[in-house]
């Protein structure tokens, strides 16, 4: 059988704190696989997502998830227990990669740079012994939902605080000043990079999506060995982890062209104005041929025509 006529489920939405943002990258995936000739059927994932997956008779799932269960393994793994193939990472290397203490951990075993960081748990403090400002952010989220950025003592106690809304546990890292770059990975190929700059103090959920809040700079201003460097540590990170098909690396390159690495996204947002589609034209992928190059990347070997 064609892979044209599996029936693909794209799922989207569910429950995270960025619901409203993984539909819009739904709705736009949708149209695209519409548009190529693929039998698709956009699928909300709510608690009757294993039924609604069984009455659809969907054949492949193309996750457009973010934040939440749909991107920490948890739906990775319904989909296993189901037969059913998946774009994206594994079970394994969506849990890692949302939980930023996990990732930190496998990168710094790596010799991935990362900035210094302390974890706090509700029972437990640590204290930073590096200097402010601070970065504080939730361990589990994603969109740079709960973060905050401290530049005295006096307000970690309401950063941290409100970082502790979404989770259990509690990233402090130290504030490193520089450009956000951000790299596109598909498979083991290095799609391309932009950096952003953000018109506020950082890249938050006001900068990400809403428009004219940020600038992008394609390609980086940034010197091409320094790019070359960035992209070599940002592929690394992709494979430290275990990431299989498209994911975006964050990192910020400070003033002294030291790279450290943020966040690896494993289900990055996939509007058609979203970073890895405006960083996947660098290498020849308008967004249909991008949204393709995705399922074929991800169920090849699994799915035979």
């Amino acid at each position: 059988m064609l892979l044209t006529e599996k029936r693909i489920g794209v799922l989207m939405g569910g429950v995270s704190a960025e619901r409203e943002v993984s539909l819009k990258s739904g709705a736009a995936v949708l149209g695209a696989l519409k548009g190529l000739g693929y039998r698709v059927s956009g699928i909300d994932a709510g608690a009757d997502l294993c039924e609604v997956l069984k009455k659809e008779i969907i054949e492949i799932a193309f996750l457009v998830l973010h934040g939440g269960q749909g991107e920490n393994g948890a739906i990775q793994g319904l989909l296993e227990v189901l037969g059913i193939p998946y774009t994206g990472s594994g079970v394994l290397a969506s849990a890692l990669a949302m939980d930023k203490e996990a990732t930190k951990k496998i990168f710094l075993h790596h010799s991935i740079p990362v900035a210094p960081f302390v974890v706090l748990g509700r029972r437990q403090d640590a204290v930073p012994d590096f200097p402010l400002p601070w970065v504080v952010k939730p361990a589990t989220e994603g969109s740079s939902i709960g973060v905050s950025i401290v530049k005295d003592d006096g307000a970690a106690a309401a950063a941290v605080k409100d970082a502790f809304r979404y989770g259990d546990r509690v990233i402090v890292e130290k504030y490193i000043r520089g450009k956000e770059v951000q790299i596109g990975i598909l498979g083991d190929r290095v799609l391309g990079a932009v950096e952003v700059r953000p018109k506020t103090e950082f890249y938050s959920y006001e900068a990400k999506y809403t428009a004219g809040m940020t600038e992008y700079i394609l390609p980086p201003e940034i010197i091409p060995t320094l790019r070359a460097e960035a992209e070599k540590t940002a592929l690394a990170a992709h494979q430290a982890l275990g990431c299989r098909g498209a994911t975006r690396v964050d990192l910020i390159i400070d003033d002294e062209d030291n790279s450290y690495v943020l966040e690896v996204n494993t289900i990055p947002g996939m509007t058609e104005t979203s970073l890895l589609p405006k960083i996947a034209r660098q290498s020849g992928f308008d967004f249909p041929a991008l949204i393709e190059a995705i399922l074929s990347e991800t169920i090849q070997g699994v799915v035979k025509a």
